[in-house]
This record gives C-alpha cells, sequence and structure tokens, in this order.
C-alpha cells in the first residue's frame, strides 16, 4: 500500500489561511499512519476486476480514509473517550486544544464527500458512492453506533444489543468500503450485497479483535490507550476473554468459509489482508 501512502501524502488537505495551527490538525492523524484497513478493502476490490481504475479509486480510498480518521478524532474527544494517544500520537485535543479537534473532525468529514464529488467517475456512481458513505458512516451506521455505545457505558447490554452496537459503530462502515469498491467496477447487485455481508462479519470481528487487544496488549503496542473498556459494552467484558476468543474464532472460520467462495481474482488480491486479520485475535495466545 505504498503507493496510497504516496498518494494520501500528496493529497493532503490544504488551506490558506493564517491561522496558526489548523492545516496541521486536519493532516496530523492522517499522516500518524494507521491500519488503512478501508481504503485497503476498497482497492482489492478495485484492483480484482479493474486494475484500470485504481490511480482513480485511490481518491474515494482517501476520501474513506479521511472520513474514518474524523471518527477516531471525535471519538477521542473529552466528551466521549477523552484519549491522550491514538496511532501513537498525541491526540489533536490533547496538543492543542478541544475545539481544534471538533473543527479538524468536522473539516475531513466534509472533504471526504468533496473529494468523492469532483473523482473521475461518471455522476451516477459517484452519487451511489456517497450514499453508501453516508448511509453507513452516518445517523443510522457510525454515528448511531457511537450514540449507543456512550449512552450504555456502565449499563449492561445483552449479547444482541452487543452485535447490533458494534454492526453500527464498526462493521458498517467496514463492510461500506468492500460495497464501494464494487460500485467502482460495477459489480452486479447480487455480488454487492455479498461483499456487504462478509464486510459485516469482517467488521464485526475486527471489532471483538480490538476489543481482545485492548484487554491483552500494552498501551505502547496498540498505539492507543488499553485497558479503557472497563465501563464499556465490549465483547470480552461481556462474554470473559476465553470466551471472546472463542466468538472471534467461530466468526474467522465463517468468513474463512465466505471467503472460498469468491472468484479467484478476488481471493487474491483480497487474500493477503484477510490473512493478516483473520486470527489476529490470536496472535499473543
Amino acid at each position: 500500500m505504498r503507493e496510497f501512502e504516496e498518494f494520501l501524502d500528496k493529497n493532503l488537505p490544504k488551506v490558506e489561511s493564517f491561522h496558526p495551527v489548523y492545516e496541521d490538525a486536519l493532516g496530523m492523524m492522517l499522516q500518524a499512519g494507521g491500519k488503512r484497513f478501508r481504503p485497503k478493502l476498497l482497492l482489492a476490490v478495485v484492483k480484482a476486476y479493474e486494475r484500470g481504475l485504481v490511480d482513480s479509486a485511490k481518491r474515494v480510498a482517501l476520501a474513506l480514509e479521511m472520513f474514518h480518521t474524523y471518527s477516531l478524532i471525535h471519538d477521542d474527544l473529552p466528551a466521549m473517550d477523552d484519549a491522550p494517544l491514538r496511532r501513537g500520537h498525541t491526540t489533536i485535543h490533547a496538543k492543542y486544544d478541544e475545539a481544534t479537534a471538533i473543527l479538524a473532525g468536522d473539516a475531513l468529514n466534509t472533504d471526504s464527500f468533496y473529494l468523492i464529488a469532483t473523482s473521475a467517475f461518471r455522476d451516477d456512481v459517484k452519487v451511489e458512492l456517497i450514499k453508501i458513505l453516508s448511509q453507513n458512516g452516518g445517523g443510522a451506521g457510525m454515528v448511531l453506533g457511537q450514540a449507543l455505545d456512550l449512552y450504555f457505558e456502565q449499563k449492561p447490554l445483552k449479547l444482541d444489543e452487543v452485535i447490533t452496537l458494534h454492526k453500527n459503530k464498526t462493521a458498517k462502515l467496514i463492510a461500506g468500503s468492500l460495497e464501494m469498491g464494487a460500485v467502482i467496477v460495477q459489480l452486479p447487485k447480487d455480488k454487492r450485497e455479498k461483499l456487504y455481508s462478509f464486510g459485516m462479519d469482517l467488521g464485526l470481528l475486527f471489532q471483538i479483535q480490538d476489543d481482545i487487544l485492548d484487554a491483552t496488549v500494552s498501551q505502547q503496542k496498540a498505539g492507543k490507550p488499553t485497558n479503557s473498556d472497563g465501563d464499556k459494552n465490549s465483547f470480552v467484558n461481556l462474554l470473559g476473554l476465553d470466551g471472546a476468543l472463542d466468538y472471534a474464532d467461530e466468526l474467522a472460520f465463517k468468513l474463512q468459509e465466505s471467503f472460498e467462495e469468491f472468484d479467484s481474482a478476488l481471493k487474491y488480491e483480497l487474500g493477503d489482508l484477510i490473512k493478516k486479520y483473520l486470527h489476529r485475535h490470536r496472535e499473543n495466545f
């Protein structure tokens, strides 16, 4: 993904302003690194079917990463998780102030849709991409998940409720990333739906793994505060560590079976990425 990192570096948000820190705040969490999981998923789908569209798709992939990064900036705010560290770097509100962090997140959110709207694809494709990102990242998706997560701190939920919470908070944007790739290469509806369903399971596994890592790895290794889910409805708090590991194993097995049903081109492009994340919850066990 070095090519995406180079594209990101060349296309960081730029503004002409006499504000002393605003432009730095816009780019600092993007430049801080991260897994780039969502853009990797999108670009893998595009590479599998239309390699000639990869360069144009990078703009949409960057929009996804900007949108995801906005969510992290806001998630770390004092009113939410009040985290001092993200991706191994000081969070924006801790480095500057809360208002700067809020505004940087607002800008990345809005500018992500501008990137898609000004991409090289047909208007109908751009409208569909914007629709998918807003549906999965907005009030009936990621934001709903965040609201549930915050409101029900210290209020234990049932397993099905926790699954609903994290499907919204984490899984929908991951599933949407795969579907956006499918839209760019114009896959038929049934393949789009299959990819989205796979992405929902993948996103849920991703969250369970994050809960396990929060309970078992150091802050230095994670690049963000760990052991911070004590009051939250995490899978570890609900099921215990062993139960969460078992649940992750079940979901990983289901994903492996679904993955084997993909065509050879898609399996080739997604293979390394899926292999890397499928069993990461077992890396320390």
